[in-house]
């Protein structure tokens, strides 16, 4: 049974806008995501589908984040971003104007959080129990991506917020035997910027198991647009890859005693 006050209510559709106007490039992205205005006349950070890693980048900020929401955590509004070539002519770089040419169609992108703060341990700690729910979620992700140097967390209005997950899922990009990775112990959360604070761990798989039935997996999963599941030299269709991250996602739940057991070991070590 969930405990009382954390019962799952499903969050609407993922809402579609489209980039009205190139803001800014944010440079400390290597990806070079970008604030950009939408048709709704709001701010978003844009994830450029023709960056990096291309679609498999986009999946993850999206299966990542919207897994996050459903722990309870705190992650900027995703919506799906429609992108217009037209929009490269009144940029004067030619790098962005690649990319924006690159990524026409649709892309990521997250409510942009203005005046917040990069997360520094030294100003501000979260309380055990925060602490570890974001540990475990990250394990579980396979985000190699919070971390001291880089802690991909914001403060704004005095509380923690996600962001930047298109480092997670790696199993995504060698699909040979991934269901074998499911059980991975995650070494990488030896690294965690959290993680000497994660004295809860406990009580976080309890939580995030329960919190993250097969339901949920199978209806974030579903979120993902077939035009980005386009890896067909492993899969014939997209229902096939899509079926993969589900089931992936949902045997790593239940193997999430081998993550749980690396992070108490690696913190072990660290406090």
């Amino acid at each position: 049974m969930v405990p009382p006050g954390t019962e799952q209510v499903p969050p609407p559709p993922l809402r579609t806008v489209a980039a009205a106007r190139y803001v800014t490039p944010l440079r400390e992205g290597g990806s070079l995501p970008a604030v950009v205005e939408g048709d709704d006349d709001g701010l978003y950070v844009l994830k450029f589908r023709g960056a990096g890693q291309g679609p498999k980048a986009l999946i993850a900020e999206l299966v990542a984040g919207e897994l996050a929401r459903a722990l309870g955590l705190l992650v900027p509004e995703i919506v799906f971003m429609n992108l217009d070539g037209d929009l490269a002519r009144t940029e004067a770089d030619p790098e962005i104007q690649d990319l924006i040419r690159a990524s026409v169609g649709l892309n990521v992108a997250l409510d942009f959080l203005p005046s917040a703060l990069a997360y520094d341990p030294l100003v501000w700690q979260p309380d055990a129990a925060l602490a570890s729910r974001i540990v475990w979620f990250d394990a579980f992700v396979m985000n190699v991506d919070r971390t001291a140097r880089n802690t991909n967390m914001l403060l704004w209005h005095r509380r923690l917020w996600l962001i930047d997950h298109g480092a997670s899922l790696y199993f995504q990009h060698q699909w040979d035997d991934y269901m074998a990775r499911s059980t991975s112990p995650f070494a990488s959360v030896k690294d965690h910027v959290l993680l000497p604070l994660a004295a809860a761990l406990g009580d976080a798989d309890q939580e995030g198991r329960l919190r993250l039935s097969d339901e949920v997996i199978a209806r974030v999963v579903s979120l993902i647009p077939d035009a980005w599941l386009c890896d067909t030299e492993a899969f014939a269709e997209p229902a096939g890859q899509r079926e993969a991250y589900r089931s992936f996602l949902t045997a790593r739940v239940r193997a999430s005693q081998s993550f749980v057991e690396e992070a108490v070991r690696a913190r072990s070590l660290r406090v």
